[in-house]
């Protein structure tokens, strides 16, 4: 008997205990929840493309626009202006040596015309970051415009988790 008031008392005390409570999300200058930090994994890095390519194509579905398909050229035209960009430390279309999107694409083999470019600093993934284009006018008109046939998508990650997302369209 007096070890089965024991163990009352020990459940009592561990539900007392309760479950972990859940910390409150920290929050921004403007009330929003604070991004968590992205870390980007080998296998993240390796459907990354496909899921960007795939919600670009459903946001201009959405719009009755053509969808586009991933360019390796514009990949690797947006690839060396994350890098570049994270170098620089500052989001911004001309590279350190002057060059324009344009310039990047030519260089990188991309024989048709560049339609656009829009590029982030964050620690958000992919679809964050789709998100937060789709609501700035400029950057929403990159990935609907109607020109667009084809999209490079890149990234570069700093060790600190900020990443630099970069997107090319072209036609």
């Amino acid at each position: 008997m007096k070890s089965l008031k024991y163990l009352a008392l020990f459940l009592v005390m561990a539900a007392c205990a309760g479950t972990p409570q859940q910390q409150e999300p920290q929050l921004g200058p403007d009330g929003k929840p604070l991004a968590q930090v992205y870390r980007i994994t080998r296998s993240d890095a390796e459907v990354i493309p496909t899921r960007a390519v795939e919600a670009v194509n459903s946001l201009r579905a959405a719009r009755g626009t053509a969808p586009v398909v991933l360019s390796t050229p514009l990949t690797v035209a947006a690839a060396a202006h994350s890098r570049d960009m994270a170098k620089q430390n500052r989001p911004w279309h001309w590279g350190s040596d002057g060059s324009s999107p344009l310039d990047r694409a030519a260089r990188a083999g991309f024989a048709g015309e560049v339609v656009g470019e829009n590029i982030s600093e964050t620690y958000e993934a992919e679809t964050e970051t789709l998100s937060a284009w789709m609501q700035d006018g400029e950057t929403r008109d990159v990935i609907l415009d109607p020109q667009a046939r084809q999209m490079g998508f890149a990234w570069y990650q700093e060790p600190s988790g900020k990443i630099w997302w970069t997107m090319v369209t072209g036609s």
